[in-house]
Parts: structure tokens; sequence; C-alpha cells
């Protein structure tokens, strides 16, 4: 597996190797043993997939605040999205700062998203699939989220062709001026 840093510390790019053939391919996605070997010591216990029928659809920048944290990989299972991590860990030097990367079925790719970030992202086709690992239990009490296009985080979101979509819910999602981090140091 190939395994590539971004600008945020802790935020990684994997790239699982495909071998493929006149049937299709298989991909390792996930090998604790192997990763372990690589200092990357994350343990999952709940895997989640959703679907998005319209490209633009957004969904984040969610979190979930200690002692829930979650810690996330991230790979597209169809179609292809914008996917997106932001630094909420009180003291980081790169508080606040945002890292995206294109996942789509044909690349393969992963984001592994570790605690202490904010995770959204945006549908680029019609019927996109995500597929993604937790290492902590879905805890409605300890969920939060930030607004997908707050000027002070400066997300530089892709053009999907249509308006964005969202949730009641994300659409109301605070700015990082008024957010106050459950991340401390």
């Amino acid at each position: 597996m190939q395994i590539d840093h971004t600008a945020l510390d802790g935020v990684l790019m994997l790239t699982p190797r495909r071998f493929g053939d006149h049937r299709g391919f298989f991909e390792e996605t996930w090998n604790s043993r192997l990763l372990a070997d690589e200092g990357i010591t994350t343990s999952f216990v709940q895997d989640n997939h959703s679907m998005s029928a319209m490209p633009g659809t957004v969904r984040g920048l969610h979190f979930q605040g200690p002692p829930s944290a979650q810690a996330k990989l991230v790979r597209c299972g169809r179609g292809a999205l914008f996917d997106v991590a932001v630094d909420i860990r009180e003291g980081s030097a790169t508080y606040g700062r945002w890292v995206g990367v294109e996942l789509t079925f044909e690349n393969g790719r992963q984001l592994l998203i570790p605690e202490g970030f904010a995770h959204g992202f945006m549908t680029l086709t019609t019927d996109t699939e995500i597929v993604y690992k937790c290492s902590d239990y879905y805890a409605p009490e300890t969920e939060g989220s930030l607004r997908w296009n707050d000027p002070d985080i400066g997300i530089d979101w892709p053009d999907a062709g249509h308006a964005p979509t969202l949730s009641e819910k994300d659409a109301a999602a605070p700015g990082l001026v008024e957010f106050v981090t459950p991340f401390k140091r």
C-alpha cells in the first residue's frame, strides 16, 4: 500500500495496490499488521456507507468529540467525491486549515483522518457512494459540525455543475469564529 502524507499532520492518503485481470480487480483496503509496521495503529469498530443521488451533495463538516472522538478511513465505493479534513485541534499549528482530495472508484485512494479533524465531502457524480471506517461508535451526544463554506476556513470546493444540496443541520452549522473546539491539548 502506498502511504502519502498531506499538508496536515496525521492526515494520510492510502492507495491500495490493485490486482486486475479480465474479471475485474482485487485490492486490500486495510491491513492492521501491515499498517502498524508504518506506525498506523488505529483500530476501527464501525463501517458506514452512504449514497448521494445528485452531484453537488455536501455532507459535513462533521466530527465527534471526546470521549467518543472518531478517526475515519474514507473511500469512494462508486462515482466520485471531493473529500475534506479540517484541523480543529486547539493549539495545533494548522488549526482551521484544510486538505481536500478527489476520491473516486477508479483511483481507489483513501483518506485517513485522525481524531481532532472535521470531515466533509461533496459528490461530483450521480449516485456516488462513500464507504468509511470509524474508530469509535456513533455517539450523537458528542457530534458537532462546522459550516461547509465558512470563508475563515476557505475550502476551495470544486464546481459539481449543480448548486450544493445540504441538510438543514449542515446549512445551520456554525463558522470557525464562533466555534469552540472540544479537542483540547
